[in-house]
Parts: structure tokens; sequence; C-alpha cells
């Protein structure tokens, strides 16, 4: 290994990037989206007693006859109350500005990491970090249920880009980029999302790890990687400049500063999204 390479991976995976995740903590809250990030509460409705706690009753009563034998019959109608009070609609997030969908979508120093239909109604831009903890929040609880929804549906197609905040959070995506049998290749779409998915279900062990290179090596073998290519993988400069590239262009012409940050049909929105809210801003295109 070079003395460039040295110096790449040291850049990479020393702790210096344990400093540097402190800034990605704080670079991708948005505190302004607190509101929005998280499903509105919903009001318990309680119906009042006299309105529908009682039941509607009609009563009919047979006439009687001067025959001796008088019948009587008596039908009782009960209209039951309500038997649960509706929930209250989701509040769509507000979006923060517009976006030339044309230009988002044109191709950029990377393949884009593509899920569902390219001719979907809906489609979904994701500026994220590995690192970020509200990047996390979204893909571990949010993502899955969202996919199965409306991407896997043909409603959505969903597209990720890179947003790294530090040294670390670039180093796991390129492990993400990289094809672990022959790093001069860039993985496909279907090997990408996993190891996200991977790499966000762990983000506490090895973003926050003394040591970033160990932990980061650990998680890469499960995905396929040896030592070796996990090493070529990171000190490829060609790909750190291009995962920085796409980080830089989606600052610059789309207005990204925080993580997560949504493009949807041309609106820009940022931070987490619970199911419902994005389900609700997804029907609300549909």
């Amino acid at each position: 290994m070079s003395l460039s390479e040295m110096s790449l991976m040291k850049r990479l995976l020393t702790g210096a990037a344990v400093a540097a995740l402190a800034v990605t903590l704080a670079a991708c809250s948005d505190e302004k989206k607190e509101e929005t990030a998280k499903a509105p509460e919903t009001s318990q409705t309680t119906t009042s007693e006299s309105a529908s706690s009682t039941p509607a009753t009609s009563t009919s009563t047979g006439t009687a006859t001067e025959t001796p034998a008088t019948t009587t019959t008596t039908t009782t109608t009960t209209t039951p109350a309500a038997e649960t009070a509706q929930k209250p609609a989701v509040e769509l997030p507000t979006s923060e500005g517009d976006v030339d969908m044309a230009e988002v979508l044109k191709p950029g120093a990377l393949p884009d990491m593509a899920l569902g239909e390219a001719n979907a109604p809906v489609t979904i831009v994701e500026y994220m970090s590995t690192t970020c903890p509200h990047c996390a929040a979204f893909h571990n609880n949010t993502f899955d249920a969202i996919k199965e929804k409306y991407v896997d549906s043909g409603k959505v197609r969903f597209i990720l880009r890179e947003f790294p905040f530090d040294p670390r959070a670039a180093a796991a995506f390129m492990l993400a980029r990289c094809n672990p049998q022959d790093t001069t290749k860039l993985t496909e779409a279907a090997q990408y999302f996993p190891m996200i998915s991977m790499l966000m279900k762990q983000q506490e062990t090895w973003a926050g790890a003394q040591d970033g290179r160990e932990a980061l090596l650990q998680m890469s073998k499960l995905a396929g990687f040896t030592q070796e290519s996990f090493q070529a993988c990171l000190t490829n400069q060609k790909l750190l400049d291009d995962v920085n590239a796409v980080r830089e262009r989606g600052a610059k012409e789309f207005g990204v500063a925080a993580t997560p940050t949504f493009l949807i049909n041309g609106k820009r929105y940022s931070g987490d999204m619970s199911v419902d809210t994005m389900s609700a801003l997804i029907d609300s295109m549909l």
C-alpha cells in the first residue's frame, strides 16, 4: 500500500472520525422539522353518552279487540352507537421548497441506486448519511413499510443518494458501493440496499466505535468482503471523490443541507418521517 493509500485509510477510519461524528449528530438533526419528523399525536375522541351511548328504541304495541283473547306484540329496534371514533387525518409535512425533478434525475458522478418502476407516479430521492441517527430511524422504522406498500406495488420509485458528513460515513458508503468480489466494479441496487440496511441497524456498533476501521471491517465481512477487498475498496480515491461529488451536487443544486432530505415529485422535505406521515404524503400525490 502506497503512502497516499495509507493517508487515505487513516483519514477515513482513524479516531479523528469520532470527533467528526459529533458534527454529524448536529448536522443531521433538523430542529425545524421536529413536528413533521414524527407522526402527529392523535387526540382521543370520546362520544358523549347523551349523543351516542344511549341506543334509539322504537316500540309498537298491538291493539286489543273485543274477542276474548287479546294479543299484544312489542317490537324493539336498537341502533348502536358508533363502535370507535374516527382516527384524525395525518397532517402532511411542509415542503421547504421546489426542485426541478428533471434536473434531479439527470445522471451524476455515480449511478443512482434505485428501487421500483422507472415510470412510477411518485419519485422519492433521499439524501442521507450513514452516521446520521435520524437517517437510521427512517431506515429502521419506516423504509421497509414504504417499500412494501408503495415501491413493490409500482406506485413509487425510491432513489438513495450519498450525503456523508464525515470520513466514517464516506467509508461506509464506499463499502456499500464496492462489489466485494471485485472492488473495481460497482455493486447493484440489489446488494447496495441490504448493505445500507445492515449499516443502519448496526449504526451504534460501528459509527461511534473507537476503532472505526476494525468495526467496519467486521461489518463488511458479513457482506462478503475479505480484508484485502475491504482495503482495496477504501483506498479507491476515485470512488471517494465520486461519493463526495454526489454530496456536493445535492447541496449546490438542490438545496440539501440536512439529512435525511427527501426530494419528492418536485418538493423538498427534510427530517425523519413516520410510516403514516410518508404514506399520507405519497397518497396525496397519487
